[in-house]
């Protein structure tokens, strides 16, 4: 079963309010096997909406629109459901009864405006889950297809998809297909460079059909790559799933740091627990930025030691022992490094300083970066150059850190 998504509200395309709707539609469909072609947003115009409608239901067998269910004269969905059935609105006594008491228990009197959400298209069903006074519709179309309108407020939308509109669906399909996907979370790597690692697995899987390789470029968070697959049940789906990531990890495992909602800090903060560990930084160009990804992971206290924010060259002198003769180069962070671990009494530690812009320092460009990290007493420094942009610096430096923190435990965790 094919099913699309329009969204309607002029407040939608002005960018006054992000369409997180569609978005969440799209993932129960996806969890009960159903495939989401397209998005579509559209104005409060009862012109554009027909169109939209239209072309949705001639491509998918199933439309969820969701907005334009209120009490107002914008709020047109209702109207357009009816033509594109080619039926009248009739007026729902049993709706007209549940708003009316809803206003009543709130003490309220109701506005007349809020009857106009009692007319239903002749021969479409009003969803039993009513959160508000909006209700939801399933409409049938000739042909074996099903417009669902539900209310734009999130939470009452929520209600119905997940109350009534799924079932629906999934007795409509007559199967118990499943889709689910896995995201392996990769730092290091271009997307292209991944894409080209996996360039034989995503043809191999192009032939097979049931599982799908994508790539999702996600900033200073990396590269992820989702894998999806398509079964007649959970059991099978996770084995396919299971399969396919032993199967990719073979091929990119070097690069990938987590799965699923694991972060660069949350692998971090569970290789030093389970290696009996504590943690420290010394940081000038992150200014305390990695100390707080570390910090905002549950359990942390465990292992976090503390850290020194060393942003001025004397702090660096006095407290960390940098030589006066360089502040941002090899020999200042490795003093960093290893100072921060005795200071602090922790384990093993991370230390950055470096250029963050717009201007040069001492000769050095912005993105200029130095980092080192230190393990049972063993100091490791790495250049690196990252984009020029301030906060990107910062920000870039912070996961590179916490990467190279990671692969030195992983090291350690195998010897």
């Amino acid at each position: 079963m094919k099913c699309e998504v329009v969204a309607v509200g002029t407040e939608l395309l002005l960018g006054q309010i992000v369409d997180t709707n569609s978005a969440w539609i799209s993932e129960r469909l996806a969890e009960v096997g159903i495939d989401c072609y397209r998005h579509t947003a559209v104005g409060d115009n009862s012109g554009r909406i027909l169109e939209a409608l239209r072309e949705s239901i001639d491509r998918a067998d199933s439309v969820v629109i969701t907005g334009g269910l209120g009490p107002t004269q914008d709020d047109i969905t209702r109207e357009v459901i009816a033509e594109v059935m080619g039926v009248r609105l009739e007026k729902n006594l049993d709706l007209v009864k549940r708003i009316e008491s809803r206003f009543a228990s709130r003490g309220r009197n109701m506005p007349d405006n809020n009857l106009r959400q009692a007319q239903v298209p002749v021969g479409a069903s009003v969803i039993d889950e009513m959160p508000g006074t909006a209700p939801g519709l399933i409409c049938p179309i000739d042909g074996g297809k099903v417009i669902y309108a539900v209310p734009g407020v999130p939470w009452e939308m929520k209600a119905m998809v997940s109350g009534a509109i799924l079932g629906d669906l999934k007795r409509r399909m007559g199967a118990d297909t499943v889709i689910r996907s896995r995201v392996l979370r990769t730092w290091g790597q271009s997307e292209s460079g991944l894409a080209e690692e996996l360039t034989e697995e995503i043809d191999r899987l192009d032939v097979e059909g049931s599982l799908t390789i994508a790539f999702l470029a996600s900033g200073i968070e990396g590269i992820k790559v989702r894998i999806t697959a398509k079964a007649d049940g959970e059991d099978e789906v996770e084995d396919l799933l299971a399969g396919e990531e032993e199967r990719v990890r073979s091929l990119i495992g070097p690069w990938v740091f987590g799965c699923d909602d694991e972060t660069m800090e949350s692998v971090v903060v569970k290789e030093l627990r389970e290696q009996g560990l504590t943690i420290a930084t010394a940081e000038s160009v992150t200014g305390g930025m990695v100390a707080s990804r570390l910090t905002d992971i549950p359990g942390s206290s465990r292992v976090f030691r503390g850290s020194v924010v060393a942003y001025s060259e004397d702090v660096k002198h006095d407290l960390l022992k940098v030589p006066e003769v360089s502040i941002v180069g090899e020999a200042a962070v490795t003093n960093m490094a290893s100072e921060v671990c005795r200071v602090l009494g922790a384990d093993v530690s991370i230390a950055t300083t470096g250029v963050a812009g717009p201007e040069s320092h001492d000769g050095k460009p912005p993105g200029t970066v130095w980092i080192a990290t230190s393990v049972d007493g063993e100091v490791e420094a790495k250049q690196v150059s990252l984009a020029s942009e301030r906060l990107l610096v910062r920000q870039s430096t912070v996961i590179t850190a916490l990467n190279l923190m990671r692969l030195r435990l992983l090291k350690r965790s195998t010897h």
